[in-house]
């Protein structure tokens, strides 16, 4: 790892870069996976279940096959029977069972976009319903605790004696918290062309991970994983819900299968994502903390709860992130599932820790207030000196500065510690911060391979995604750098499974993972021709095990302020001030790192403010499923927005030096926000979204 960081100078790294990709997506020559060039497509709408729980007992679909342009529609009674039905979610249309509503129990393949759109809709089915349980509460008798919860971690934790310690602490905070149901909503919707041709599968397909996708759809069609070919060189956002296959990959596989050597095409409605692609779960938290009068921890309790579907278990690591954040002796923390009649939730930007630190943080803001401490005082007296979990030391750990700095750039000095105490023009203002942070994933299996040509210059070819973040840009620097060379000399190339393997775009692990297996394609190229490689040497470098990763803990780390302004007269609440101030190791892209932190902070703004998925029990479905009633942060909601970072270059976490940035800047944005609010006001609120009726009474 020395050897390696040692070659990398920092010449293209750390240059704010424009992005390479931008001229063709504002020309609209980027293709996304709808608009391949392909011959005369089918176009392809699905059939939703219009009940939450039961089975299909009829159906009749003459009047849609009847309609002109009309070539196949497909239900569980000729749909092609799947190799492997393990998944649950992608086992579509091998029964009349009905899992939730909006399940996919058919779909329509015609010659038009609106000729399949109409003909769905005389599609007819007959339900024998069930009832449907789809309400989530802390106080149910049937919530399970699961073998592990996402990521791989232990569902419980405990250290010391938690009971003992909080009877015994002069200070205690005793709360429960929730998070609303969220939905990702990117900009492009989840979309797939399928293609069969010789007994092989290409999809086009909007995904974070080409390879996560080939991986989840051979099994299901029985397919060596070589003969399925995924391309996605343009993803319009994903924030998580494009990290694994959904149902509608599938759905267009079979289409296409039906129509042999004609591509399919389908794009999910607005309304339709809802159903289809994964949501963040709700969550209802119980955190209870206890300290001395000086505000130093003894003890931290964590008790999450949220849901999971009936037909796949997605457990949110909800709790994991308060068993390394502050120090105390005595911890414990547990994540229980309700089983329901639901969607599958899945990712959302930060699962885990974007929910988790919400409640946590805002504890915390409560503890300040018990023990009479300025809310930066308190986090930085609870700083441990290794992680408190494992006792590994931090590979690096810059939150104090991180506080300090946001705390400078927010004007902290001018917060009074008694709520109500500050009224501008009508509104009352507070100012509030939460701490942030989400681990560094080492994910071994990226591959990338170099080749040398003509005039000194390369391409670099791999696997991995670009959905918005700036993976064209900062791969080439990082290219450029490890190769030395100019970057204009690096031709990149990714999104396709016939690049080298790379693991997917998430978990903010794309740059660590993908860098790393270029960096030693560098090498590798280097140790075999030297530094002036003739014209078609070519080598390949892997991503393997990093050692140090069961040597130190690996974190980013953040910290979140916020202005926050409530009308005294109608509760409205305005955040005209945010400020964000970051430890990530060394910035590849100072450019697109800000406007990664920016889109966090934005994001956990809409979080704190806009977004919740209703859940209508009656009808077992999301009311507002669409744009129009699904509230997010519009440009109207943003003040000024100040981001910036701490100087750091952690030796440990991978050959640049660098941590991921997608995901921090959500995890303590909600937080301040409402601790800022209860300065503000008083009004302690601990159910997001934090709407204007919290401020009325």
């Amino acid at each position: 790892m020395t050897q390696t960081r040692a070659r990398l100078a920092a010449r293209a790294m750390g240059a704010p870069l424009d992005r390479l990709d931008g001229p063709a997506k504002v020309t609209g020559t980027a293709r996304y996976a709808y608009e391949q060039p392909l011959a005369e497509p089918a176009h392809l709408h699905p059939v939703q279940a219009t009940v939450a729980a039961g089975r299909v007992t009829g159906i009749d679909t003459a009047a849609a096959e009847a309609v002109p342009g009309v070539l196949a529609v497909l239900t569980h009674r000729n749909a092609p029977r799947l190799a492997g039905t393990g998944d649950a979610e992608l086992a579509i249309l091998q029964d009349d069972r009905v899992a939730f509503r909006g399940q996919l129990v058919g779909g329509v393949v015609a010659t038009t976009t609106e000729t399949a759109r109409y003909a769905a809709g005389l599609v007819r089915l007959t339900y024998d319903e069930q009832p449907h349980d789809v309400e989530l509460r802390a106080d149910r008798d049937d919530l399970y605790a699961p073998e592990s919860v996402n990521g791989g971690y232990p569902t419980d934790t405990a250290q010391g004696d938690v009971e003992a310690a909080l009877a015994a602490a002069p200070v205690t905070v005793d709360r429960t918290y929730t998070t609303a149901m969220c939905h990702n909503n990117p900009m492009e919707p989840h979309t797939t062309v399928a293609l069969w041709a010789d007994g092989a599968l290409t999809l086009y397909d909007s995904t974070q991970g080409v390879y996560a996708v080939r991986a989840a759809v051979a099994p299901l069609f029985g397919l060596d994983p070589e003969r399925v070919h995924v391309v996605s060189p343009h993803v319009g956002g994903g924030f998580g819900s494009k990290g694994t296959a959904h149902a509608h990959v599938v759905l267009a596989s079979m289409a296409a299968l039906a129509l042999p050597g004609r591509a399919v095409k389908l794009a999910l409605t607005r309304q339709q994502l809802f159903f289809l692609a994964g949501y963040r779960t709700p969550t209802v938290q119980r955190i209870r903390l206890g300290a001395d009068q000086d505000g130093r921890l003894g003890a931290i309790s964590v008790d999450a709860v949220s849901q999971t579907s009936r037909i796949k278990e997605f457990a949110e690591q909800t709790a994991v992130a308060a068993r390394m954040m502050y120090a105390a002796p005595n911890r414990r923390t547990t994540h229980r599932l309700a089983r329901l009649d639901v969607p599958v939730p899945s990712w959302m930007r930060a699962p885990g820790e974007c929910p988790g630190m919400f409640a946590a943080e805002v504890a915390m803001d409560e503890l300040a207030d018990a023990c009479g401490l300025d809310p930066v005082e308190l986090r930085i007296r609870n700083e441990p000196a290794a992680d408190p979990e494992t006792g590994r030391p931090f590979s690096s750990r810059n939150l104090v500065a991180c506080l300090r700095e946001g705390a400078r750039r927010i004007g902290w000095e001018r917060r009074h510690p008694a709520p109500r105490s500050r009224r501008e023009d009508g509104a009352l203002v507070g100012l509030g911060v939460a701490a942030s942070v989400y681990p560094v994933f080492w994910m071994p299996g990226s591959s990338a391979r170099i080749r040398a040509g003509a005039g000194g210059r390369y391409t670099v070819s791999i696997g991995a995604a670009d959905l918005g973040t700036g993976t064209w840009t900062a791969l080439t620097q990082i290219a450029a750098d490890a190769l030395d060379v100019p970057v204009e000399r690096v031709d990149l190339r990714i999104g396709d499974t016939a690049f080298p393997r790379a693991t997917v775009a998430g978990g903010s692990s794309g740059m660590t993972c993908w860098g790393s297996a270029v960096v030693h394609a560098a090498e590798e190229l280097r140790d075999r021709y030297g530094h002036e490689p003739p014209e078609g040497a070519e080598a390949t470098g892997e991503t393997g095990e990093n050692p140090d990763t069961e040597r130190y803990a690996m974190y980013a780390f953040g910290a979140q302020f916020a202005e926050v302004r409530v009308d005294a007269d109608t509760g409205e609440v305005r955040v005209p001030r945010l400020a964000g101030v970051f430890a990530a190791g060394r910035i590849i892209n100072p450019k697109t790192a800000r406007s990664q932190l920016r889109g966090g902070m934005t994001m956990g703004l809409s979080m704190a403010l806009h977004e919740h998925s209703y859940m209508d029990p009656q009808l077992g479905q999301v009311a507002n499923h669409d744009l129009a009633e699904y509230h997010i942060a519009a440009h109207a909601d943003i003040g000024h927005l100040d981001v910036s970072w701490i100087d750091e270059d952690d030796p440990h976490v991978n050959p640049m030096g660098s941590k991921g940035i997608g995901e921090i800047g959500i995890v303590g944005t909600a937080a301040a926000i409402a601790n800022a609010a209860h300065n503000a006001t008083g009004v302690r609120v601990r159910d997001l979204p934090i709407t204007l009726d919290a401020f009325l009474a």
